[in-house]
């Protein structure tokens, strides 16, 4: 019979029966099977394998501790038995294949704590690590999904936030033959931006607002620039919705939001990329009497359009 074979519920203690304590010799018992009755699942083994290692078991099963039987027997063991056979495998050779799954490992390594098994836990771990390795995200997107949200995203983030707002159930209108493709193509480049720039900025997803596709940029929670994709333009008998893809200014804008970076530490290569743009900024600004830090660059692409009330064909 193997050693680590569950006996089924039929040979459990029958209810009413009172445990008695009682302790063990090996050297009484030596490679004779002994019966284990682990939380309700049964298992046969001998002393030489619950002794082997110097484990809770080992103490058990040489006399240094007392041990309860039923009067059939069977050595009764308060824990949960579900991992009792992987722990006499280990025991036998050493070694186990260990579970798939991060919970599994991380009940078989209690159940090691519990026995005393060092060697076994510092395969749980390692084993659990590896995992987190594999598995740990590069970078996490949240997805919008009420104002306050966002707001409080915002407002609490120690980095520049980027976000993508693109909902295309807002349209009203038929799109134009490209327009489907430019807004996967800022989908894309939202998600190589995220990838390449996760650990400076905070990368956001919208999509619950009014336009179909548009950027937002922010630095120190406040607002700095904002990129719209889409336009209304006029066939002969409709109007469509057209959605660009403004490659440059969304790059451009990203690496403007470095400069808010907390703590902020001057970036030379970020300073000359963008001074050409900040200083055409800074003339029609200073014009306005305005500081720069305290508007908000919005670039459409196209005018926008989202009322006509023209006649068709006029």
């Amino acid at each position: 019979m193997s050693g680590d074979t569950c006996l089924g519920s039929a040979l459990c203690p029958a209810a009413g029966h009172k445990p008695k304590a009682g302790g063990l010799k090996g050297s009484s018992l030596g490679n004779k099977y002994v019966r284990l009755n682990v939380g309700g699942s049964l298992y046969y083994t001998t002393v030489q394998v619950l002794t082997r290692h110097d484990t809770m078991l080992k103490a058990m099963f040489s006399g240094r501790m007392e041990v309860l039987t039923d009067k059939e027997g069977w050595i009764l063991i308060d824990r949960c038995g579900k991992h009792f056979g992987t722990i006499l495998n280990y025991l036998r050779d050493d070694t186990i294949a260990l579970p798939k799954h991060r919970q599994e490992i991380k009940a078989l390594m209690a159940e090691a704590k519990y026995y005393l098994i060092q060697g076994l836990v510092d395969m749980c771990q390692a084993a659990l690590q590896d995992k987190k390795d594999l598995y740990e995200p590069v970078c996490s997107i949240p997805i919008i999904t009420s104002p306050k949200e966002e707001e409080r995203l915002i407002e609490s983030s120690m980095k520049p936030v980027v976000k993508l707002l693109y909902n295309r159930s807002n349209n009203k209108y038929s799109y134009t033959s490209n327009s489907d493709d430019n807004l996967l193509k800022n989908i894309e480049l939202f998600d190589k931006l995220s990838l390449r720039f996760n650990g400076r900025v905070l990368f956001i997803k919208d999509v619950i607002g009014d336009e179909i596709c548009c950027w937002s940029f922010y630095g120190q929670g406040r607002k700095l620039a904002e990129v719209c994709c889409t336009s209304i333009v006029y066939a002969t008998e409709k109007k469509q919705t057209k959605v660009e893809f403004p490659e440059a200014r969304i790059y451009e804008e990203t690496l403007n939001v470095l400069l808010y970076e907390t703590p902020r530490v001057p970036d030379n290569s970020l300073l000359e990329a963008t001074s050409r743009s900040r200083s055409q900024a800074s003339h029609s600004e200073d014009d306005e009497g305005l500081e720069l830090r305290e508007r908000v660059r919005r670039i459409h692409v196209k005018r926008y359009s989202t009322y006509d009330d023209r006649q068709l064909g006029h």
